[in-house]
């Protein structure tokens, strides 16, 4: 509880979204933390607190040498996938109230289309997928598509979760990608083509998956009494808080494979806000695939376990429905830079300066992550 509305995000900043980039990794993440430093209205030199996230990122090293920060006072890296945006504003924020910090920037950029370094070959570089490598990678598991899949088809058996279930994800994410110029993914799709796009992994389709894409974001934390004084309005973190599976370590050994760690995570952190999922206004959840959603949202409360296809059935995540979801187009239609494109969105939103992509009257909104063995992270924000 002495975490609530101490700490804002103060400064957000992306690059393109593209693929192709000529740019490196760390060249992107620069260009993204610039754009948020200056979005703050601060200068590198008052950075002094840094997180890059992910394995491909710089180091606080780097920034300090690139940046000229004088007074580096906290680093850490954050290596948990697509948790690690969220995990990173949960670091943050408690090592600004604890003082340590002023200004905490939280950097990442990738640069994966030029062909070296594709997500099958990436991911196994990572410590959590040393049983990966033991248990499902002699069987032919090596990408994300073929981990997850088993995950998907253990619900669609055991809660009659359907096909058209995952295609409205698909369809919300791209109705909302159609309003975001950065988004990589602006062609209308529908559910019959997302039944008919090509299979990937059972039950996975080519329109389930999220994209690979190159390009850089980043945000700056700062305490919420300088943020006062800063160039933006103010929009505060109100509860966080993180999770892991049981047996994090692999998918298949576990005795229940749909089992996330957001399912931890979610009360402690709607604790946190004091607030419950009937104040939420618009929601940025990790889309790494389609079925992610839906489970995320199932372990948040917004449904029971089993009833997320149902639930968002209505069109509820799509442009004006109830709960509008991935405002940005997300993983399966923005961009895939790790999720922090989704606290930038989140930011963005209760601002009120999403343009044609606003939420009207959007007052407070959550952020997952959901890492790379279901490690869970959830930010809920207000303006």
């Amino acid at each position: 509880m002495m975490l609530r509305d101490k700490t804002c995000v103060t400064g957000i900043g992306e690059t393109a979204y593209l693929r192709g980039s000529t740019q490196t990794a760390f060249e992107l993440q620069l260009e993204a933390s610039r754009l948020a430093i200056a979005d703050a209205g601060l200068r590198p030199r008052d950075i002094d607190g840094v997180i890059p996230i992910g394995i491909v990122s710089g180091t606080a090293e780097d920034f300090v040498e690139n940046f000229g920060i004088p007074d580096l006072r906290y680093s850490a890296l954050i290596p948990h996938g697509g948790a690690s945006p969220v995990m990173a504003l949960q670091t943050a924020a408690m090592v600004l109230a604890a003082g340590v910090c002023r200004h905490v920037l939280i950097t990442f950029g990738r640069n994966v289309t030029a062909g070296a370094h594709k997500a099958g070959a990436r991911i196994h570089k990572m410590p959590q997928f040393h049983y990966v490598t033991e248990f499902e990678y002699p069987l032919g598991a090596i990408a994300p598509a073929q981990l997850y899949a088993p995950m998907a088809r253990r619900h669609m058996d055991c809660y009659g979760t359907t096909v058209a279930h995952f295609g409205e994800v698909a369809v919300a994410c791209r109705q909302h990608a159609m309003r975001n110029d950065n988004a990589i993914m602006k062609k209308p799709i529908t559910l019959d083509d997302h039944l008919n796009s090509r299979m990937i992994a059972d039950p996975f389709r080519l329109l389930d998956c999220s994209l690979e894409s190159d390009g850089g974001a980043a945000i700056v934390v700062s305490t919420a009494s300088l943020a006062a004084d800063l160039r933006q309005p103010r929009v505060f973190i109100s509860g966080v808080a993180t999770g892991h599976p049981d047996s994090p370590d692999s998918i298949t050994q576990r005795v229940d494979m749909t089992s996330l760690g957001l399912a931890k995570a979610s009360p402690h952190a709607f604790h946190m806000a004091g607030v419950t999922q009937a104040d939420i206004d618009v929601a940025e959840i990790y889309d790494c695939f389609t079925y992610a959603v839906i489970r995320q949202l199932e372990d948040m409360g917004f449904c029971a376990k089993g009833e997320g296809g149902p639930f968002i059935a209505d069109g509820r995540l799509r442009p004006g429905g109830a709960l509008p979801t991935n405002t940005h187009g997300g993983l399966l239609s923005q961009a895939h830079v790790w999720g922090l494109n989704h606290v930038v969105e989140l930011v963005r939103q209760l601002r009120g300066t999403a343009g044609v992509a606003q939420v009207i009257n959007a007052e407070i909104g959550l952020v997952t992550g959901y890492g790379d063995m279901g490690d869970g992270a959830l930010a809920i924000m207000r303006r």
